[in-house]
C-alpha cells in the first residue's frame, strides 16, 4: 500500500497544546493525520529511542507510518517506517544504501537543483519549503510558488509542502499536484489538536484536492 502523505505532523515539544506528546500525536492521527515524523535535536540518542518506540505504540495503533527526522540510526533501531534527512545530513544515496530498500527515505528540498538529485539518490518522497515565514524553522530557505512548480514538474515521487502551512494557505496547493501538507504548529500547537487537523485535511483534499 502506498503511503498517504496528505496531512503529515511534525513533531515540536517546545509548542505542544498538550503536555505529553504521545497525546499531542494521538490526537492529531485522530483528527486526521496519516503520517507522524518524530523531530528531536535537543535530546540523547537513549531518550530519543524511548521516545521512538513510544510514539511508535501509537503510530502502529492507528496504521499510521513513523518517520524519524535525521537520525537514521534511531530509525532502524526503534523499526521506524523512515527516516528523513535534509540537506546538511548523510547524502540520500548513502541513507538508502544504509536503510535498505523497504524503509521509506524523505529529502528535505528547496531548488529543483536539490529535488532531481534526491529523487536519483533514491528518495521515497520530498519534503519542499519553507513556502511561508515560519516560527519553527526561522532561518529556513524560502521557497516561491514558482519554484515549487517547477520542482513538481522535475520528479516523479511525492512532495509534501512545509513552513508556515495554515489553513489560511492550505488550499493554495489543491490544485498543484502537491500530495501532501506538512505541519508543525498548525496542528500540533493548537487548543484543539484533533480539529485542527480535520480542519487542515478537509482544506487541502477538498474539491481539486491531490489524494
Amino acid at each position: 500500500m502506498k503511503p498517504d502523505y496528505s496531512l503529515y505532523l511534525v513533531t515540536d515539544r517546545m509548542r505542544m497544546s498538550t503536555k505529553a506528546l504521545d497525546k499531542a500525536v494521538e490526537q492529531a492521527v485522530i483528527g486526521g493525520c496519516t503520517m507522524v515524523q518524530l523531530r528531536e535535536k535537543e535530546i540523547s540518542s537513549l531518550d530519543f529511542y524511548a521516545l521512538a518506540l513510544e510514539i511508535k505504540k501509537i503510530t502502529d495503533r492507528y496504521g499510521i507510518p513513523l518517520i524519524i527526522n535525521d537520525r537514521i540510526d534511531i530509525a532502524m533501531a526503534a523499526g521506524a517506517t523512515g527516516v528523513h534527512i535534509g540537506q546538511k545530513d548523510i547524502p540520500a544515496d548513502i541513507a538508502r544504501k544504509m536503510i535498505g530498500k523497504d524503509m521509506l527515505l524523505g529529502v528535505s528540498a528547496t531548488s529543483v537543483e536539490e529535488a532531481v538529485n534526491a529523487a536519483k539518490a533514491g528518495a521515497d518522497y520530498l519534503g519542499v519549503g519553507a513556502m511561508f515565514p515560519t516560527e519553527t524553522k526561522p532561518d529556513a530557505s524560502h521557497v516561491s510558488m514558482e519554484e515549487l512548480g517547477k520542482i513538481r514538474r522535475a520528479v516523479d515521487i511525492p512532495i509534501v509542502v512545509i513552513g508556515g502551512i495554515s489553513e489560511e494557505n492550505a488550499m493554495l496547493f489543491k490544485t498543484m499536484g502537491i500530495n501532501g501538507l506538512a505541519v508543525v504548529s498548525a496542528v500540533i500547537a493548537r487548543p484543539d489538536i484533533k480539529r485542527s487537523a480535520a480542519t487542515l485535511k478537509s482544506l487541502f483534499l477538498g474539491k481539486g484536492g491531490c489524494e
